[in-house]
């Protein structure tokens, strides 16, 4: 069945629901947010939320993959924060500006390409460390707080588990949030509101130009940040996109996703916002929790943040934290994937695959940065795996005679042959014992790079050292060709 469209959401009443109580849950669950990514950031909160705004906006048009959100995201605020802190407002904006250019460029050169080399135990770390990155965000709200706010999370809690079963045709979390905020201004219980994260704006975005010189210093100063900016909001949306499209089994356009996310910064700092990109906690709100699958849900989510801050600030203020907070937790939950941890599948999984995994959760936790950590884990996926491979690797040695009484020890090797596993053929050869006749038949094996060229070289010198000859013999094509290129080039061994 083919993946709805917006077209499709205005003809089915039922499909334009679903995509509208989407868009309003997650602008509710975007306010706090964007607000808390402002103080991270340091700047004011409107800066956060204006790009909230922007980034949900132009991504629902520009973006590849389609009900995933994108706004103003701790990634971003934790990079770009210490230019805020050590140059002010118009080199953050400078940052956000020249990082989306990058992004652009990066698309346009084929990065979302490289998202084929991370593995899927790296994935499986990533989404577990965003689960638990999700609910630590939380316990800040949990902590030092009056005692009514406890049961209010687990009676929000219990309505987002319990009423789908009465219900499907209202969000669950927009539920919790109606009813929980409704009991506060009954009661007139005192507990922590939206209002206490920080002041909402009462005006629009207006368009915005960096006051900064216009010089090779500005960009030397902004140039890593931007850098970094840019590397981390491509890796975060590309690997929230991936997730989107396990969920919903639909494909989306990488390419245009990394180019949408530049668009979409660039547009952000035109209109003074921090910069962003994809948020996968909102991401799941929208498609996992809500059931939305088009563009037009990611548009509203940003519209209607933007009308309810604006419009309706007196009233998205005295929404409690703990309605809020009883949805993100319910987020973190659905998003971990359980399956992982559950000892019969440790007890299938290669301890490789365990420890990449964990390895990537461990380092994104401990350093907060989704980039590190999806590094890291790439990177000890790579040396395990070149571990693995250059251990599959053999050398049987058999000796012949012909008809004129002339032995030769011939050597069958077998493997992938790279800098991991050519170095220990050097030691796999009979050099004082062997004939004066020695082939190498390498037919049921690849040579990979110069390290294995170096080797063989090593080892035909050794022979030859002591008066004996050696043929290589069955090389693939390939193999063949890089031999013929380097042999003899390399110097000694």
């Amino acid at each position: 069945m083919p993946e709805p469209t917006v077209r499709d959401a205005f003809r089915s009443p039922a499909l334009l629901r679903t995509e509208v109580l989407a868009g309003l849950v997650v602008a509710l669950a975007l306010i706090p947010e964007a607000i808390s990514f402002s103080i991270i950031a340091g700047v004011d909160p409107q800066v956060g939320l204006f790009a909230s705004f922007t980034m949900a906006v132009a991504i629902s048009f520009l973006g590849g993959r389609p009900a995933m959100i994108s706004a103003a995201t701790g990634a971003v605020a934790l990079v770009v924060a210490p230019v805020m802190k050590e140059h002010g407002y118009d080199f953050l904006i400078a940052t956000v500006l020249l990082g989306g250019v990058i992004q652009v460029l990066l698309a346009l050169a084929g990065v979302a390409r490289l998202m084929r080399f991370i593995p899927r135990s790296v994935m499986v770390g990533f989404v577990n460390a965003l689960a638990i990155l999700i609910f630590e965000a939380q316990v800040d709200h949990m902590v030092d707080v009056p005692w009514a706010v406890y049961p209010m999370i687990a009676i929000g809690i219990a309505v987002i588990v319990g009423f789908p079963r009465i219900s499907a045709v209202v969000p669950a979390p927009l539920v919790a949030i109606v009813a929980l905020t409704a009991f506060t201004v009954v009661s007139a219980v005192d507990v922590p509101d939206v209002g206490d994260e920080g002041a909402l704006p009462d005006s629009l975005p207006a368009w915005f130009l960096p006051d900064v010189p216009l010089s090779l210093e500005t960009l030397k100063i902004i140039a890593p940040y931007a850098i970094a900016m840019a590397l981390v909001g491509i890796l975060e949306s590309l690997l929230t996109a991936k997730l989107v499209d396990d969920i919903t089994d639909s494909p989306s356009d990488k390419t245009r996703e990394t180019w949408g996310q530049g668009a979409a910064n660039i547009i952000t700092g035109f209109f003074g916002g921090m910069g962003g990109c994809a948020m996968i906690g909102q991401t799941m709100i929208n498609v996992k929790v809500s059931g939305a699958r088009t563009r037009l849900s990611t548009f509203l989510a940003g519209v209607l943040l933007l009308v309810l801050v604006v419009g309706f600030g007196d009233v998205v203020a005295i929404i409690p934290m703990a309605a809020l907070v009883a949805v993100m937790v319910m987020v973190s939950v659905g998003t971990f994937d359980w399956h992982s941890i559950r000892p019969a599948t440790l007890r299938r999984m290669p301890r490789s695959e365990t420890a990449v995994m964990l390895a990537t959760v461990v380092v994104t936790v401990a350093t907060h940065n989704l980039a590190i950590g999806v590094g890291v884990g790439v990177l000890v996926a790579m040396t395990l795996f070149a571990r693995r491979v250059a251990h599959l690797t053999e050398t049987r040695r058999s000796l012949s005679t012909d008809e004129h009484g002339v032995t030769t020890a011939t050597y069958h090797v077998t493997g992938e042959f790279f800098f991991a596993s050519s170095n220990d053929l050097y030691t796999q050869f009979e050099y004082a014992a062997d004939p004066e006749c020695v082939v190498i038949d390498m037919a049921d094996a690849h040579v990979w790079d110069a390290s294995t060229v170096a080797s063989l070289d090593a080892i035909t010198t050794k022979y030859e050292r002591k008066g004996k000859r050696v043929t290589i013999v069955g090389l693939d094509a390939a193999s063949a060709e890089r031999h013929a290129r380097l042999t003899g080039q390399l110097g000694s061994h």
